[in-house]
């Protein structure tokens, strides 16, 4: 072994470096933002959530809402303060069992300072003490919270923890959840995953749910009221669990005759998309006067007026599948979204296929043919829509054209090779639109990088050559396509995510 000789006057310097204490390396706050371009305040830098615990009250009556919640917590860097994304009113910050600073910044910043440094790769344990009213309280102009008849509900698109739990609030940061929550007997508090336990006291019911797998803040949700609640089992033994409100009125039928299907749809999903992520199925129907829906992990939210023209399974089909698509893998970005719902959108189209009334082919050459070359609808990118564009319908649509064109060019087998094999390579974690195209690739054996760039990237509407080789343009003299008969019911969905119009208090940046 060679070693090396150290001169004295070297040695020395090296001994004094070792012998400064570890309380004076260099550490610094982290960002106020997860670095996301379009939109830049959200999440946060420096730490990495393993686990929420959050233990809250809410009384209907006045909105309050009063909650105790836990951060698990690693330092990802050498931490002088690091930030959570909150807006209620805080009391208490403690950090490791010590009680910290905190302060308010910017728009949704609460701004923690512990006692000292936390190093790189040290667990930290935050617990945060709050209360206040969610509806009244404004990030960016608006609130994610909607207050109902009797109760209040926390689901939108891209951010809603923020009004009912501090977080990081981006989807590259994923925790486990478990969600307590004190209301009036009489009425219930539902939330992701499985219910654990029930139990009331002195005029008041606390419901217990835990998520148990990776979920982005954003996919949590709290709904409280009055519901009516039918529950059941999958042939897998997975928990089902739907919640209607007692007065949606004339929707009532019409929402449970879509919503008591979920089993029947996630079984087939399960055929097109792999095993089930979670531990849970269901979705819930709070009386707000919303038409959207929302995929919040393992239960979704759907508004009671997306039933008002009758059942539609279809927009079920939306809401399961980005449990694969969405929620198991998640965006890196958001500009990623179209790894959200381009898959989402094509499952309602392979929905259309097997409920024989309109296949997928039928359904592309449609959109493709109805949508005229000076339409905004191919001015989006859906590979990189913008902020103002991310629930553009192109980046439904045309995303789902994009799908088509890639199950024409390397043939079913490999397709659904693909659909099924990639929620499986990144289950519970984060991809880009780059990710996906890498992983097609690999599975097809056959260059897709063009294809891609000319669905998803490219301004303008793919002229006919492109398009007959992609399959989805007709040939010369053919009569124009026959609208698919499931067209209106896929169509009817693609307000799905138009969350500006939720209710009374507006419900989102400026986006659709």
């Amino acid at each position: 072994m060679h070693r090396r000789l150290i001169a004295p006057g070297a040695l020395a310097a090296s001994l004094v470096l070792l012998a400064i204490p570890a309380s004076a390396a260099d550490f610094s706050p982290g960002a106020p933002g997860a670095g996301d371009p379009y939109y830049p305040d959200a999440g946060n830098g420096g730490y990495d959530v393993s686990h929420y615990d959050l233990r809250l009250k809410y009384q209907p009556k006045t909105d309050l809402l009063e909650g105790t919640a836990t951060l698990q917590a690693t330092a990802t860097q050498n931490l002088s303060r690091f930030n959570l994304d909150f807006g209620l009113k805080v009391s208490e910050v403690r950090v490791n069992g010590k009680k910290a600073a905190f302060a308010r910044t910017g728009e949704q910043e609460l701004e923690v300072t512990p006692k000292a440094g936390l190093t790189k790769g040290s667990s930290l344990s935050v617990v945060v003490k709050y209360a206040g009213k969610p509806s009244e309280v404004k990030i960016h102009g608006f609130t994610a919270w909607q207050r109902t008849p009797d109760g209040g509900v926390a689901a939108q698109e891209p951010e809603s923890s923020a009004w009912w739990f501090p977080g990081n609030d981006h989807p590259r940061d994923k925790a486990t959840y478990d969600v307590s929550v004190s209301v009036p007997d009489g009425t219930q508090a539902i939330s992701n995953g499985v219910l654990q336990s029930q139990s009331s006291k002195l005029g008041w019911t606390r419901y217990n749910w835990r998520s148990n797998k990776p979920q982005a803040t954003y996919l949590a949700t709290l709904a409280v009221g009055k519901f009516d609640i039918t529950t059941d089992k999958t042939e897998n033994g997975l928990p089902v669990l739907n919640a209607y409100s007692k007065d949606l009125g004339d929707n009532a039928g019409a929402a449970r005759a879509s919503i008591e299907r979920t089993t029947e749809v996630a079984e087939w999903l399960e055929e097109v998309f792999g095993k089930y992520p979670f531990n849970a199925l269901g979705g819930y129907v709070p009386n707000v006067p919303a038409s959207y829906a929302l995929e919040t992990q393992t239960r979704p939210f759907y508004g009671q007026r997306a039933f008002a023209n009758g059942s539609n399974v279809s927009i079920v089909v939306h809401e399961l599948a980005h449990q694969w698509y969405g929620d198991s893998v998640s965006v890196d970005g958001w500009k990623d979204i179209w790894v959200n719902e381009g898959f989402a959108r094509y499952s309602q189209w392979l929905w259309s296929e097997k409920e024989g009334e309109g296949t997928a082919q039928e359904l592309a050459d449609y959109v493709y043919a109805q949508n005229a070359a000076d339409s905004p609808f191919w001015q989006v990118k859906p590979g990189d829509p913008g902020p103002d564009n991310q629930f553009h319908i192109a980046v439904y649509d045309r995303g789902a054209l994009a799908l088509q064109a890639l199950r024409n060019e390397i043939g079913d087998k490999s397709f659904f090779k693909i659909l099924k094999g990639w929620p499986q390579e990144r289950a519970y974690g984060n991809a880009t639109v780059r990710d996906f195209v890498s992983y097609a690739e690999k599975v097809s054996g056959k260059p897709l990088s063009g294809l891609f760039d000319t669905w998803l990237y490219q301004v303008g509407k793919p002229g006919a050559p492109a398009a007959r080789d992609a399959g989805v343009a007709r040939a010369a003299g053919k009569a124009a396509p026959v609208k698919p008969k499931s067209w209106k019911k896929i169509a009817a969905t693609n307000t799905v995510h138009d969350h500006e119009h939720a209710g009374e208090h507006g419900s989102g940046r400026d986006r659709h």
